[in-house]
């Protein structure tokens, strides 16, 4: 692709986005309990009446958590890749288009996969400008505390758009307290190419903005929906403050994470959220991942359906089984599935997701046959247990750290005790928690972004059909490069540090 034909793709994709709005209203019913379970189309809503009524403005809140759950980016991809840049899988079956480059670290900024993620992220932070934009020149339309709602959804939307390209085209915060270079911080609607050009913001500015924006989203999001579906797939306000947890615990600012983790979580067990939706650990650890779970566990999970499912080389369960899937990556043996847990004499429930096929082991958590409409778990309550029991061992306060740690344990294995050696001082205390954490997020996206926030190497892998080398952190190709499309088109970009 030569420099103008990138610079024609990249600028399209603004223009099509206020378009795409109506669009992507066509799919979504405008029923709240039926937002995303059910697909029943709409007909004749343009750019230009978007807005017209409270049903259409629904559904334009739909569209925006429509576009975060593209295939290209959160509903599919993003995960797959913060799992294949890592040590947790190895490549079975070489294909540039299931991620082999991702896989073996050899990228570049022209890479479809660098291009395609950038491009779908920004597009959906666009879309969400678009939105905020519209709706607050139809406030009359809707009621005060519907504007504020869905003002605040938008913002979370943003916020966890930006906090995904932070953490993959930049460097980590930790470094240096956020002061590399960035991203092109866009907070307003673009329609047109004339906005093209844009330095980079700090990292620092950029983590500034999500903060600011999940602070503002959980002051304006509702304390729960009427139905468990709508409370699991969209945004809350339990949603917004488990977010946080996240994004501190990445800034390494634990008092904040304790501070955020205190508001949904009492401080000793049984550990569930004592306002708003009664978020809390799922009994079974299997029936969290039954395809389209939306218990209190899911503090936020992006929904799939038959009518609008990722698609074979963009579905996690592609991906990880050999059946439904299509076998493309199995377990690494020397992987989080050597430990204990997942040994057959273990009564850990968690080794129930891993089975055994052709001689290797993979990974069911997604296992939806044909569509692959899995739901994408983004937010667990187990994950914000274990931020916090971090955060909290971190800053000293070993009893509570161990209770958490414990609460996730023994939802899997009831009878369990760790050693005192493992849980008796903070180094030992944060390594166990941090081994709990590959255990119970594997497969969801967690491993290169931990590896990250803590400045460590991304492993070195090899299996029969490739090997990878350690990428260590002071290699440029630690973080993923700037897509080619934005430095063709954007003049005021800074080169990757």
């Amino acid at each position: 692709m030569n420099r103008r034909e990138m610079r024609t793709v990249y600028k399209n994709y603004k223009s099509a986005v206020l378009c795409f709005l109506g669009a992507a209203a066509l799919l979504m019913n405008t029923s709240c309990e039926k937002d995303f379970l059910e697909r029943v189309p709409l007909t004749n809503i343009s750019s230009s009446n978007a807005f017209d009524t409270p049903e259409r403005i629904l559904a334009q809140v739909n569209a925006l958590y429509l576009s975060v759950k593209n295939s290209q980016f959160y509903g599919g991809r993003y995960i797959i890749y913060n799992e294949l840049r890592a040590d947790e899988f190895i490549l079975n079956k070489p294909n540039v288009q299931t991620g082999q480059l991702t896989w073996s670290h050899t990228v570049n900024s022209s890479t479809s996969e660098v291009q395609n993620l950038w491009s779908n992220a920004y597009a959906s932070i666009n879309m969400i400008h678009i939105f905020m934009q519209g709706l607050q020149a139809n406030q009359s339309k809707i009621s005060p505390a519907l504007y504020a709602n869905y003002i605040a959804e938008a913002k979370f939307l943003r916020g966890l758009c930006y906090f995904a390209l932070v953490q993959q085209y930049a460097r980590p915060y930790i470094e240096d307290n956020g002061a590399s270079a960035g991203l092109p911080l866009r907070l307003a609607a673009e329609q047109t190419a004339q906005n093209n050009a844009l330095a980079r913001s700090s990292v620092a500015e950029i983590y500034n903005q999500i903060t600011k924006d999940l602070d503002e989203a959980e002051s304006g999001l509702p304390l729960n929906y009427p139905t468990a579906a709508t409370n699991a797939t969209r945004a809350h306000r339990n949603t917004a403050i488990a977010l946080k947890t996240r994004v501190y615990l990445t800034k390494g600012e634990f008092a904040k994470v304790i501070a955020e983790a205190s508001k949904i979580v009492p401080a000793t067990a049984p550990f569930q959220a004592a306002s708003g939706v009664a978020n809390k650990l799922e009994a079974n650890v299997v029936s969290v991942f039954e395809g389209s779970y939306t218990g209190n566990e899911a503090v936020f999970s992006l929904p799939m359906s038959t009518l609008d499912a990722p698609g074979g080389q963009n579905a996690l369960a592609y991906y990880f089984t050999f059946q439904p899937g299509n076998a493309e990556y199995f377990l690494n043996a020397s992987g989080t599935i050597a430990d204990p847990v997942f040994s057959p004499a273990s009564a850990d429930a968690r080794k129930n997701l891993i089975v055994k096929q052709q001689d290797q082991m993979w990974l069911y958590k997604y296992k939806v046959a044909a569509t692959y409409a899995d739901y994408i778990p983004v937010i667990r309550y187990a994950e914000t247990l274990l931020n916090y029991a971090e955060a909290a061992a971190k800053s000293g306060n070993l009893p509570l750290a161990t209770q958490l740690l414990y609460a996730v344990r023994k939802r899997s294995d009831a009878a369990y005790s760790f050693t005192p050696a493992s849980v008796g001082t903070p180094a030992a205390l944060v390594s166990t928690i941090m081994q709990e954490r590959r255990i119970e997020l594997l497969g969801e996206g967690f491993r290169v972004p931990d590896l990250l926030r803590t400045l460590q190497p991304l492993p070195a892998k090899a299996g029969p059909a490739a090997t990878s080398p350690a990428v260590l952190p002071t290699e440029g190709k630690y973080i993923w490069p700037i897509s080619a499309a934005e430095l063709s088109t954007n003049d005021l970009m800074r080169p990757n540090p």
